[in-house]
């Protein structure tokens, strides 16, 4: 069985997993066996039961209390066990231990920003401790989003105006995946993060030091990594196609027609304009749905981004 879960599943890699994957086959398993046993049964009775002439006549048939009560019985004793199983793991996954590391997480159009307890803030990509519960504090800046994380089992919706939370324990460390799981506009599919679980010492070592920019990085490579980082890549592509926004490669120097009908120049000033405050100038013809980045890039970042956008050319 745990083969055939390994095969079809995601790894497992927090501490409800297991039980988790185990309800979710017990579920499928008895599935397959009530669905098979009521297709045999149906074959066996059009072969024993079929009209062999043109003078049989169908009996007159009455019920079989017996039959009846048995078929009645078996799924309500599935369904309880189903109940009880399921809520057993909702109660796991609903009461995070006290203990738990506390990691607030804003969810916006489309991107993931994460704030640890010392005030550190990451974009696209949160760390974890290992063998550490974790509780996710979360809430979103627009509209209804979901955070997923398969190789955790966890899964919770998050909405605007209100908190709401979920909390794993990672067993092995290494990288995952996170997804919004509910669709939240035309950049939905990309809106992705890593989960990164380290060590408890590497950990407290990422605390101290892993939340600063490096300021030895070249401008330009700083601002790659930040266009992956900071979820640029959701919308603005570096091959020429449109997306959700306009693509960086040649942009620099562009002349730009807004939906007020002035056209700008896209020089250094209007591309930081467009990262604090991206709703003052709209290009004709895309959405006006870009988060502000304000608060959420350093000023270096966005120097980086920059001078990224200015090498994109064909």
């Amino acid at each position: 069985m745990n083969k055939i879960i390994e095969y079809l599943l995601p790894p497992q890699r927090s501490t409800v997993a297991s039980e988790v994957d185990s309800l979710f086959m017990f579920i499928n398993v008895a599935g397959f066996i009530l669905f098979a046993g009521i297709m045999l049964t149906i074959l066996i009775f059009v072969i024993k039961y079929r009209r062999k002439s043109e003078d049989d006549v169908t009996p007159v048939i009455t019920h079989n209390s017996l039959l009846e009560i048995t078929w009645t019985i078996i799924p309500i004793i599935l369904i309880l066990i189903v109940f009880a199983w399921g809520f057993r793991g909702f109660m796991t996954l609903s009461t995070p231990p006290p203990n738990a590391y506390e990691i607030q997480v804003k969810a916006a159009s489309w991107l993931w920003e994460f704030e640890y307890p010392n005030g550190g803030t990451t974009l696209n990509e949160v760390f974890v401790p290992v063998d550490q519960p974790v509780k996710f504090i979360m809430r979103s800046d627009d509209v209804l989003h979901s955070l997923f994380i398969p190789d955790f089992r966890v899964k919770m919706d998050i909405l605007p105006n209100r908190y709401t939370s979920i909390w794993f324990e990672a067993t092995e460390t290494g990288q995952s995946i996170l997804y919004c799981s509910e669709y939240c506009g035309s950049g939905h599919s990309a809106m992705l993060a890593t989960v990164h679980v380290l060590s408890k010492q590497e950990f407290e070592e990422w605390l101290e030091t892993g939340l600063e920019v490096d300021e030895d990085m070249p401008l330009a490579d700083l601002g790659r990594q930040t266009y992956t980082a900071a979820g640029c890549n959701a919308c603005h592509t570096l091959d020429g196609t449109d997306r959700i926004g306009p693509s960086f490669l040649n942009l620099f120097g562009s002349e730009r027609t807004l939906t007020d009908g002035r056209t700008v120049t896209a020089d250094e000033d209007y591309i930081r304009r467009s990262i604090i405050d991206p709703n003052a100038e709209i290009t004709a013809g895309y959405p006006a749905n870009m988060p502000s980045y304000a608060g959420r890039l350093s000023d270096r970042q966005i120097d980086g981004l920059i001078a990224f956008i200015k090498e994109l050319h064909d």
